[in-house]
């Protein structure tokens, strides 16, 4: 079960990448529901998904924690 809820956020994600205010308020909701590894491999992804969209970087202090 956890690991859809990984795919889906990854879905969620990828659909507003197009606004950076969007993207961050999903990057929260995501730290709420996603587990601690879970985390840390969103973190992976996001940061290279930053590479296509660089606007999206504001979002990664969210994942400093």
């Amino acid at each position: 079960m956890a690991r859809a809820m990984f795919e889906y956020t990854k879905t969620v994600l990828d659909k507003v990448s197009f606004d950076p205010n969007l993207f961050c308020r999903e990057v929260k909701k995501a730290l709420h529901r996603l587990l601690p590894h879970e985390i840390e491999e969103l973190r992976i992804w996001i940061t290279a998904l930053t590479t296509k969209n660089p606007e999206l970087n504001q979002c990664l202090i969210l994942l400093k924690t």
